[in-house]
């Protein structure tokens, strides 16, 4: 599975990044090699997480949209 990141540069120095794909899961680190390990930790620690389905009405319709 692939996942794209938003790296940017940390004021501070280093770099900080996001996976848009997946809201919430940022990480930081002081180098890019750094922030490729803490990337693929933070990735899976935020897949591990369960998440609720979400409970259905009778009447209710599931669509897809293409943009």
């Amino acid at each position: 599975m692939t996942f794209h990141a938003v790296v940017h540069k940390a004021e501070e120095g280093g770099y900080w990044a996001e996976v848009p794909s997946i809201p919430g899961c940022a990480t930081q680190g002081d180098t890019m090699d750094e922030l490729r390990s803490n990337l693929r930790e933070a990735i899976e620690g935020c897949l591990s997480v369960p998440v609720d389905v979400p409970l259905s009405q009778v009447d209710d319709e599931v669509i897809e949209l293409a943009l």
